[in-house]
Parts: C-alpha cells; structure tokens; sequence
C-alpha cells in the first residue's frame, strides 16, 4: 500500500561547502513523502504540490517534525556493540583489554546471532538505517549480520575482519583462510538483495604482509566491493606500523604497496596524516572516515578538516560513531562532537553540513548514493523523522530558532535517540526506540 508521511521535509543535492548552502539542499516547511509498496519513495516535495494520485492515501501527519534520508554510519564494530565506555590507557591498550576478548565471542554462533538483532534494532533506534560495518574474524560472525540484515530489508556493508598477527588465537586467522573465507562471503551475500561486502583486513599492525596482499587480490578481483581499515589514530599506533614495515614511506604508503588505495577505499581516522599521504589519498580516490566521538575518548587526536580538505589535494571524508570506541550510537551526538572538533581546528562545520555528511555524503562514499541518502524518488525509503521539541531542552531552545540550519544545529549539540520520532527502512516504520533496549539474551 502506498503511505504518504507529512512535515517539514529536507534532502540534500550536494556538499553545502562546495554548491553553496541553497543550492545543496530542498527544504519545506510543509512537505511531503509518498512511499510506494515497494519500499521507495515514489514521490516528495512541497504538499501544495503532491500529485492528485496521493491525494486519498493513507498518511501519518509528522505536524512539524522534519523527515530527512535515515542517517549512515560510514564506520561501526559490531562485536564492540555493548563495549562503549570501555576504559584504555591507549588504542592498543584498550585492543588488547577490552576489545578481542568481547570479539572472541563471536566465534558462537548464538551469540553472534541474538548480537546482530540487538545491534541493527538500537541503530535503527537512532535513527540510522544503513552501515558500514567491521564484524569479527569469524565468518558465522559476518554471516549472522548479513542474515538480520535481510530480514529487516537493511542496506548494510560488512565483511570478515582478517588478523593474522599481534592478536590472540580466538580472534587470527592466517593470510589463507582469511582470504578463502573473505570470498566465499562475497559469492554468498554481495549484491545480494541490499547487502553489499566490504574486504576488511583489520589494521597494518595486525595483518602480515601476505595478508595485506590477499586483500589487495580480493580487491583486484572484486572492484564493486569496498575496502576498509583504519589508518593514522594515534601516534604509538603509527610508530609501531613504522617497526613493522620499515620499507614503507609512511602509513598510507603500507596500503598503497598492497593495491588497497582507490575510490571504493575507507580509512577510518586519518589524524595524523602527512602532505604525501593526504596527495596519495586523493590521486587514488581514496577517502577518510571521521570518528570524532572515538578519537577524543581514546585520546587520539583532533581530526583536521582544513588539512583534509585542502582544495591543492582534497581527500574525501565521511563521518561516523566508531562504536564501540565510539561513545554513542546517535549520529546527532556525532555531528555534535564533529562541530567541536572543527572549532578547535580552526574550522567550520556547518549543522546543514553535517547532516549532508550523515546522509547524501556517506551514501555517496559507500557507492550507494543511487539508493539511499536522498528524498529522490526511486530510492529505498529509508527514513528518519527528526523531532526538534522532544525534550523540555530541545523544546525551549526550539522556541528560539528561526532556520533549518538553527533547528539542525540545536539537535546536533543537543539531540540523541530521543529526537528520533520514527524510522522506516525499506519504507516500514520500525518499533519505537524502547524495543532496542532489551537485555543481551546470549549473556
């Protein structure tokens, strides 16, 4: 059945900093989505103009709640999903404490089924309808996420994370399995219904050369898969990278070696980045996936928009929770922190901006932007409805607002999972935040 959702409407066009801020984004006061039954969106705009074909349709009026592209998150673990909060002296302190001994788990095929549930109902919760996702070493692992996924008609990307080195034996594989096991997930579930696969080798420090050449070959043979890693988080990280491949120019130069630069490449990080790296990046297409939440906690540094984005050799950036390194699953809490991160660096990062990035521009760098990101008519609706007023706070500092761009910016520094008034993903509206919130069945 086709279902008609009214209220204050907005979808973005483009980067707010590079077609100006009107001409990257339609926005309504009083606006309207018409989702066919197939799940997307058949038609959206200014009501005054909605097409005599919806005009008897059924409709849930949102009143003055703003109804935006559901956010996606361009950087997630899985396994760490109950792990925020989880105190280290350093990233790989914390690794080696808390973080491969809670992925260990997922080695059961229980546990990593009942996780996948609980993980995609809380995202949905707060508001983000697709990922781009780090499982475990473990193929069930990955398997169980793909599988939750298609039964609620999500867009997720994930893949088995490959280690062969400097982890325990519960979470290593070797260059081989990895590899065998990487591929045989591509076979099964890429482009299979809304899944899609992203070759995963951990980080430098924790996959050997072979293995950084198996994921290059995947990569070579795979070119519609993404790629992801982390690269350049915190200054001990780099230097042990430095000891471990003392051939290499630099971090970045690790990967290139390896084939795993270009345009379907992710790089979770990149603070520390220098001049050549940032020209590397951007002569192969490769982008950087901003995790602000993750980057203060652990002490990592403050990620640079201006050094990133200079116009001689820009590199591409997204944004994202980084869970569990990351402190909140909201990506309003994100975009918050995103702006502070900003300010200190000097930068500008406006809330019209960041909900750009959250939406169009995640999408744009997951090579999903035909099917998600937008109101456009044709995508899957995936849907979050925004609520402005849903605290005593937000509703008095709504009193004051007087632009989209004030209402944004209100709910970035203020909102969480509480200004999620609804979501729909593949155009069904799914359970109210509480419903994410039940306890772990596998403990």
């Amino acid at each position: 059945m086709t279902l008609l959702l009214l209220g204050r409407t907005l979808t973005f066009h483009d980067d707010p900093d590079l077609s100006g801020e009107r001409a990257s984004h339609s926005y309504e006061e009083r606006g309207a989505v018409a989702i066919g039954d197939d799940g997307r969106i058949a038609w959206s705009g200014p009501l005054t103009e909605l097409p005599e074909a919806y005009a008897g349709v059924p409709r849930t009026d949102f009143g003055d709640k703003i109804i935006s592209a559901g956010f996606i998150d361009a950087h997630i673990h899985f396994p760490q999903y109950r792990m925020l909060a989880a105190p280290g002296k350093d990233l790989l302190d914390w690794l080696n404490r808390f973080t491969f001994p809670e992925e260990s788990r997922f080695g059961d095929a229980a546990h990593a089924s009942a996780a996948a549930s609980i993980f995609l109902d809380r995202l949905i919760a707060h508001g983000t309808t697709s990922a781009l996702v780090f499982s475990s070493v473990h193929k069930l692992a990955a398997e169980a996420l793909f599988a939750a996924a298609e039964a609620r008609g999500m867009a997720i990307v994930t893949g088995k994370t490959m280690m062969d080195r400097n982890a325990p034996d519960s979470v290593r594989d070797d260059a081989e399995t990895g590899g065998r096991d990487s591929q045989a997930l591509i076979d099964a579930w890429h482009g299979r219904g809304r899944a899609r696969y992203a070759i995963s080798p951990r980080f430098a420090i924790t996959s050997t050369d072979a293995q950084l050449a198996v994921s290059g070959e995947l990569l070579g043979a795979n070119p519609t898969c993404l790629m992801q890693t982390h690269l350049s988080e915190q200054a001990a990280e780099i230097a042990y990278v430095a000891e471990l491949f003392p051939y290499a120019k630099d971090y970045t130069d690790v990967y290139d070696r390896y084939g795993l630069l270009g345009p379907t490449s992710l790089f979770a990080h990149g603070i520390h980045l220098n001049d050549r790296e940032c020209t590397r990046l951007s002569e192969t297409g490769s982008s950087i996936v901003h995790c602000p939440t993750s980057n203060t906690f652990l002490g990592s540094g403050l990620f640079d928009l201006g050094h990133i984005g200079n116009p001689d050799r820009p590199v591409g950036f997204g944004v994202a929770t980084d869970v569990g390194g990351g402190t909140h699953y909201s990506m309003l809490h994100t975009l918050g922190e995103a702006r502070k991160v900003a300010q200190l660096r000097g930068c500008r990062l406006s809330a019209l901006r960041g909900l750009y990035l959250a939406t169009l521009g995640n999408a744009r760098l997951l090579h999903l932007e035909a099917e998600i990101g937008s109101l456009t008519a044709g995508k899957y609706a995936d849907l979050v409805v925004l609520d402005p007023r849903a605290t005593p706070v937000l509703a008095a500092r709504d009193d004051l607002s007087e632009t989209i761009e004030d209402r944004l910016f209100a709910l970035s520094i203020l909102g969480d999972d509480r200004a999620i008034a609804a979501a729909y993903v593949r155009g069904k509206r799914h359970a109210a935040p509480e419903a994410a919130n039940e306890p772990d069945p596998s403990i």
